[in-house]
């Protein structure tokens, strides 16, 4: 509702520029806009404003809506009954790379899911499942996202500490210290 009445403002200015092909694409309707003349412009935005169900209301909301109960999406996901009763979720941080020096990007926490029963293919060899959640990984910011979401889909999980490593203080220029013995000689 609101739309019309800014539109009726801002096309008059476009028309007035010359930008009629502005204006087409602004309008809802053929009929230009600036020659209806049913309501003055400030009359439709107080009758707007009156009846608009977004406009702030002018007492603030004093009811909050809890709901007790936690939401169980698995039902609705598609996932089949035994992938989603008979799963374990394990959710852990990934280790660094070791190709990568950084520790830029492993602030972050997955889940993965048990393995199930696998075969190997005769022909070529590959390995097989039947399951379509062994390979699925997925990334959450924070533990508690990712313990949400196993709660709301009915997964039982358990949480793996990180591996923490606290690297030991060195410089480059402990390598030349004269008490201390870092090269061998050669002969």
């Amino acid at each position: 509702m609101a739309y019309r009445a800014l539109l009726r403002r801002y096309t008059k200015e476009l028309s007035v520029n010359g930008n009629e092909r502005f204006m087409k694409l602004f309008s809802t309707s053929s009929i230009k806009l600036e020659k209806e003349g049913r309501m003055k412009e400030g009359d439709e935005l107080k009758l707007h404003r009156k009846n608009d169900v977004f406009a702030p209301s002018k007492r603030p909301a004093e009811v909050t809506i809890t709901v007790p109960v936690v939401e169980d999406i698995g039902a609705v996901s598609g996932v089949p009954d035994e992938h989603i009763k008979t799963r374990m979720v394990r959710i852990y941080q990934p280790p660094k790379n070791s190709m990568q020096s950084g520790t830029n990007n492993i602030h972050y926490w997955q889940i993965d899911f048990d393995t199930r029963e696998r075969w190997e293919n005769p022909l070529i060899g590959w390995t097989s499942t039947g399951d379509p959640l062994s390979n699925m990984k997925v990334d959450f910011t924070s533990k508690e996202a990712a313990i949400l979401h196993c709660e709301r889909m009915g997964w039982k999980y358990y949480i793996q500490k990180p591996n923490r490593v606290d690297p030991k203080p060195r410089s480059y220029g402990s390598n030349f210290a004269w008490n201390k013995r870092t090269r061998v000689s050669t002969k």
